[in-house]
């Protein structure tokens, strides 16, 4: 489904494994820069380097290193590839800097700050970042001479590994070849050219060509082959990794941690921790709010078409599945003469529905029955985007029936979500939703503030124009 703006996200994280060079300019370009940018910026307007602006290069530095990261370096598609990345970096910057300004405002230490510093530093250092990523990596980076390895394994992840470490030119690394001990008839889509020999004849190749790097593909056991073949290591200097194979199952957001020294992986996990949770959440409150503020007088209007369309509330509140799958109250302008709350039963709105008023049809079309969600997202129980949750009739139905429904519960429900602006917002019937669990989930696998945007973007299209709002 996220065919179309699928998001490299391995290529933007920083990488022991990267030769040290790449790993010191991906570590510390972002938080330098954002620091060299705003000494200027004080020298240029005549102001005082000390005090307060020593406190907002502080938290500039760490808030740059733990939420800018390098962009991918731009490829074939150069020119759309850049713009993307100029996106990118300032969409994550606002959150840092929005972040820091409202910290100093707070404590009152905005006051000390000159204006002048502040807007041309806030303004100025996105381009700053961008323009220097695309010097550097075209420039420099690229000319680091690359490390030469091989793969031992050629298994489906073994050709997987080999794909990621071709196309992403910031890895510095070249695959020289495979080492395999099956016979290559067995082996699907392969030529021998890329075959150099069984896992025998490592050590040996390891030596007369150089090699610094080994990745080994296949099951981590102490199989006797395995351990003869690092036996055999040992009178080397090449770096050895195990390459798991974790894509057996069904990822969400896989990534590697480290328990008190002890490995750990994370198959199935929330894309929103560290500083992206902090960021989409200052995301949502800034939007609800403002939207609140700006819709205020729609929000009378279409409180008072309500009140008057027919008896009844003028808020509905049903019953849903939030966050981790407990339950939420969800808020909606009523748009149907019956409230239902969806604990035991409900069933869909369907086209020329007899339970939807006319003015509930007008305002369901135009999606102005979603703007009491606003409350939902001040409140912290919803997102702006994300899963559209569902009452709790229709989880208890499907979750039986779709075996990763409830892994779209890791993330707060949203107002709009990939799904919906994919043109699977209705449709109460086991296909419409299997589709849109799947929708959920690469939403969940690819989360970017970009791709939120994106959506944002879509759903605004889509509000006057959907033909299955009914």
């Amino acid at each position: 489904m996220l065919g179309q703006w699928k998001l490299n996200q391995s290529s933007r994280d920083v990488s022991a494994i990267e030769p040290s060079s790449v790993f010191v300019f991906k570590s510390l370009y972002s938080p330098v820069v954002c620091v060299a940018s705003l000494v200027f910026l004080v020298d240029f307007w005549g102001e005082p380097f000390g005090g307060p602006y020593v406190l907002l290069a502080v938290l500039a530095f760490f808030g740059a290193a733990d939420f800018l990261e390098i962009a991918q370096v731009p490829g074939d598609r150069v020119r759309l590839s850049a713009i993307r990345s100029l996106i990118e970096i300032a969409l994550r910057w606002s959150m840092v800097v929005g972040f820091i300004l409202a910290l100093l405002y707070l404590s009152k230490l905005s006051e000390l700050l000159d204006k002048d510093v502040l807007a041309s530093w806030t303004f100025t250092t996105p381009f700053t970042l961008w323009i220097g990523e695309i010097i550097l990596m075209r420039l420099g980076l690229r000319r680091i001479r690359p490390r030469r390895a091989v793969i031992v394994g050629m298994t489906e992840l073994g050709i997987r590994l080999n794909g990621k470490l071709r196309e992403d030119p910031l890895l510095r690394t070249e695959v020289v070849g495979f080492f395999e001990d099956r016979d290559p008839s067995r082996l699907p889509n392969v030529s021998e050219e890329q075959i150099l020999g069984k896992s025998a004849d490592l050590s040996k190749f390891i030596h007369s060509h150089a090699i610094q790097v080994v990745y080994i593909t296949l099951p981590m056991n102490r199989d006797s082959r395995i351990l003869a073949m690092l036996d055999s290591l040992l009178d080397s200097t090449v770096s050895v990794y195990f390459v798991p194979d974790v894509f057996a199952f069904n990822l969400i957001q896989p990534r590697f941690e480290v328990v008190r020294g002890i490995p750990v992986v994370a198959v199935r996990e929330s894309p929103f921790y560290g500083m992206n949770g902090a960021a989409k959440r200052l995301l949502d409150v800034f939007l609800a709010s403002s939207t609140l503020i700006a819709l205020a007088p729609v929000w009378l209007i279409v409180a008072f078409g309500v009140r008057a369309s027919s008896p009844g509330p003028i808020i509905f509140k049903q019953r849903r599945y939030g966050l981790d799958g407990k339950e939420i109250v969800v808020y909606k302008f009523r748009s149907m003469s019956v409230v239902e709350d969806g604990d035991k039963a409900y069933t869909q709105v369907s086209r020329n529905d007899n339970r939807v008023t006319r003015f509930g049809s007008l305002i369901r079309k135009t999606s102005l029955d979603e703007l009491p969600q606003l409350l939902n997202v001040l409140e912290g129980t919803m997102s702006i985007v994300g899963p559209r949750p569902h009452a709790v009739a229709v989880n208890e139905q499907y979750r039986r029936l779709i075996p990763s429904y409830m892994i779209r519960h890791k993330v707060k429900p949203g107002i709009t979500g990939w799904a919906q602006v994919n043109g699977f917002r209705g449709g109460d019937d086991l296909e419409s939703m299997t589709k849109r669990i799947s929708c959920d989930l690469d939403y969940l696998n690819n989360w970017s503030l970009r791709l939120d945007i994106l959506i944002m973007i879509k759903t605004a299209a889509l509000v006057w124009g959907d033909k299955q709002a009914y």
